[in-house]
């Protein structure tokens, strides 16, 4: 029997994987967003590709879209998903210190994408902090958060103010 409340809590308070069986499937998209926050010279070496590990971007990316592929073997009672789309890209702002980044994930089905982007843009932000750590310890990762999905029963949601202008 399909739980209608779509609670991660049966009948008797017990955890469970939510019943999304009687759910209509639908396109679903979601975009998280973070910020990384370094130091200016950081962010161009970065951009150079002059990083003593390699290209950044490069193995951020491929990090982040593993990640969301992965993600319900790290949450758990989050449902595995047949992912259409992982994206992850960067916005280099060297004259700040930042690196912006953003992730998009899509599914056909019956339940939304947020948990494997915000796990995507929280992945490749990391893997940016692993490959430039040694560069600057005090690297901060900021702002990781749910920017805006599609699909499903509630339809589209915006966060008001976006954190990436």
């Amino acid at each position: 029997m399909a739980n209608q409340s779509f609670t991660h809590l049966d009948e008797t308070g017990a955890a469970h994987m939510v019943d999304v069986g009687s759910k209509s499937p639908s396109t679903r998209q979601a975009i998280a967003v973070a910020t990384v926050q370094t130091t200016p010279d950081v962010v161009t070496k970065i951009a150079e590709q002059s990083v003593r590990k390699g290209d950044v971007l490069a193995v951020s990316r491929i990090a982040g879209i593993m990640a969301a592929k992965r993600t319900s073997e790290l949450l758990p009672l989050c449902h595995p998903l047949a992912l259409t789309k992982v994206s992850v890209n960067f916005n280099l702002l060297p004259e700040q210190g930042q690196i912006e980044l953003s992730a998009t994930c899509a599914v056909q089905g019956v339940t939304g994408v947020e948990m494997e982007a915000l796990t995507a843009v929280s992945v490749a932000a990391l893997t940016i902090h692993d490959m430039c750590k040694a560069i600057d310890p005090h690297l901060q990762i900021n702002g990781i958060q749910l920017q805006e999905k599609t699909g499903g029963k509630q339809g589209h949601w915006q966060r008001e103010h976006a954190q990436h202008g």
